[in-house]
């Protein structure tokens, strides 16, 4: 491609005979970073192919640039693609945008991935850096414990995952929590709270 790349996945000429654990650390890893703590921001600075489309589905947040474009050869290369990554793609994307990415290998250009919702947003290349500072300075405002309570039950019911007493528990921590009595009383005061996480 002509046009700035994040990352072109996998470096296919360096597998050997192990190439399947090689796939399957890279599947620990993205499962790893969707299970972060934190919320994620991708900040996807050119095209995205192959195993990087997971790594940026697998973050909370994606910001990516104008032109750019995403492809998953792994149906051209014989390859099934891990299921972990699948399932988040079918989440994220819709099964039939999926479909077009990994089934049919389709080259999804800029504005398909943000109407599929790829991307949250597409800013020129220059703006980039400005556009993911600003997002996480709304992300770091906010209340850490419900955000991150919020952001576990977000991804499982996106997976269809069913922890209703898991989720009820992360709600009644927020009830008593000093951040909600802060957020009530900054409400009140009509002032920018001051959250601590607890």
């Amino acid at each position: 491609p002509t046009a700035p790349v994040f990352s072109a996945g996998f470096h296919l000429g360096a597998f050997g005979d192990d190439a399947g654990a090689a796939v399957d650390a890279f599947a620990r890893a993205a499962d790893t970073l969707a299970a972060a703590r934190p919320v994620t921001i991708a900040a996807l600075s050119g095209s995205v192919y192959g195993g990087a489309t997971d790594l940026a589905l697998a973050c909370d947040f994606r910001l990516g640039v104008e032109g750019m474009q995403v492809r998953v050869p792994a149906a051209a290369l014989g390859l099934h693609y891990y299921t972990s990554g699948l399932r988040r793609a079918v989440a994220t994307l819709g099964l039939q945008a999926t479909r077009r990415l990994f089934l049919a290998g389709e080259t999804l250009q800029a504005d398909a991935l943000l109407a599929l919702g790829f991307v949250d947003t597409l800013v020129a290349p220059d703006r980039l850096p400005a556009a993911v500072a600003e997002r996480a300075a709304q992300l770091a405002a906010l209340a850490p414990l419900a955000v991150q309570g919020m952001k576990r039950t977000l991804a499982e019911l996106a997976l269809s995952e069913e922890r209703a007493a898991e989720w009820r528990a992360r709600e009644v921590a927020t009830h008593a929590s000093r951040d909600f009595a802060e957020g009530r009383r900054a409400f009140a005061e009509r002032r920018t709270p001051c959250f601590t996480g607890a």
